[in-house]
């Protein structure tokens, strides 16, 4: 029998989570058999997929007419009802992952209203009320890791509910999400609670800094004083994203070989892996396969969607890689810092820019609701 690559990275370490979740994939069987054939152990979740799901197909439309003769309902009460369904159905189907793995993995997750993004009180009061609302252990509540994102980290984790701290484009930003959850399982400990129920991941997206440096790149490619300057800035493009991920991973080794998270680790409490998310290539001229050969390792996950992950499947190589080379990490980050591309500055720019993009998807599944319950 072929070796399916899938099943082949958790063996490297690397848990697979698929980045689609719908009504039709839950109800044909095809989520049984991801997870049966192909090793998924998680799925991840946001408001373009739903989005997508909702518009395409008819699996919704059963529900939705029963919800439609509520007239008191929100667009946006509405949307949770689906969603929810959805979220603790395929929570059921990953239920025995979660209990094999002793909660490592087996997780959906979910995103608070992404308008909430800059406020972490209003986040953290939506998080409560959805993880009450799907009652499964297996859930985690995703929160925009903006700066107003990390007290509403810290508190969720306090209160023992899972986050997926999402939204990651920085080293600096991850290292202080890594810091907001150890504070809130500190915190959880210190009030009484266990922690050995408690994860947490941070998801850091990887194909989108390569997109908005490669494009600076071009541009001092297409400026340069001389060869020498235009070969320099040709040689880093395509590099940016996976360098910015293997500093993460190593500050995350830092972060969870300290004495704060030691103590914690006595108790139960588990290391907030990072998770690898936008990880199709952008650019077709990058291997179709670059951003997940590119970044297996040990306490790592990798989120992928429909077509990276047929493209692994057909062709993807599992080798230990997240803590290769990193001379040339270092090499490139130090570059890039003297051709003064500043990755903080980009980090917070994409982080901007990814808020918006959550926005304009719920908002254009609110108003597709609204259109659909006018036409109904």
């Amino acid at each position: 029998m072929a070796v399916n690559p899938l099943v082949e990275l958790h063996k490297a370490g690397q848990s697979f989570w698929y980045d689609n979740i719908s009504r039709g994939l839950i109800n044909s069987g095809a989520l049984k058999q991801l997870i049966d054939q192909d090793g998924v152990r998680g799925i991840t979740s946001n408001p373009s997929i739903f989005y997508k799901a909702i518009k395409d197909g008819a699996d919704y439309n059963g529900q939705l007419a029963e919800l439609f003769k509520y007239t008191v309902l929100t667009a946006k009460e509405i949307l949770y009802k689906l969603e929810i369904a959805d979220i603790a159905s395929a929570a059921d189907a990953l239920l025995p992952i979660y209990e094999s793995s002793k909660g490592v993995d087996g997780y959906v997750s979910i995103e608070v209203d992404p308008r909430f993004a800059h406020d972490a009180e209003k986040t953290i009061s939506e998080a409560r009320e959805i993880a009450k609302l799907i009652g499964r252990p297996n859930i985690m509540i995703k929160v925009p890791a903006t700066k107003e994102g990390l007290k509403a980290i810290t508190q969720l984790t306090a209160e023992g509910l899972n986050v997926n701290a999402t939204l990651l484009f920085s080293v600096v930003r991850y290292a202080e999400v890594a810091n907001a959850y150890l504070d809130g399982l500190k915190k959880c400990l210190n009030s009484g609670k266990p922690i050995d129920n408690v994860a947490s991941v941070a998801s850091f997206f990887i194909s989108r800094i390569d997109t908005a440096v490669d494009k600076i790149l071009d541009n001092r490619t297409e400026h340069a004083l001389n060869p020498a300057e235009k070969e320099w800035a040709e040689s880093l493009k395509g590099k940016a994203a996976i360098s910015c991920a293997k500093a993460a991973y190593q500050t995350m080794i830092l972060l969870f070989s300290s004495d704060k998270y030691i103590e914690l680790k006595h108790k139960g409490g588990k290391i907030q892996r990072l998770l690898w998310a936008s990880t199709s290539t952008k650019n077709p001229r990058y291997p179709d396969c670059l951003y997940v050969e590119s970044l297996i390792g040990p306490n790592t996950i990798n989120t992928m969607p429909v077509e990276t992950v047929k493209a692994f499947k057909d062709h993807g190589k599992v080798s230990r890689a997240i803590d290769f080379d990193l001379k040339t990490v270092d090499e490139t980050l130090d570059s890039l810092t003297d051709l003064n591309i500043n990755l903080e500055t980009i980090a917070q720019t994409l982080e901007d820019e990814g808020v918006k993009q959550f926005i304009d998807a719920f908002e254009a599944l609110l108003t597709l609701i609204e259109d659909k319950r006018k036409n109904h």
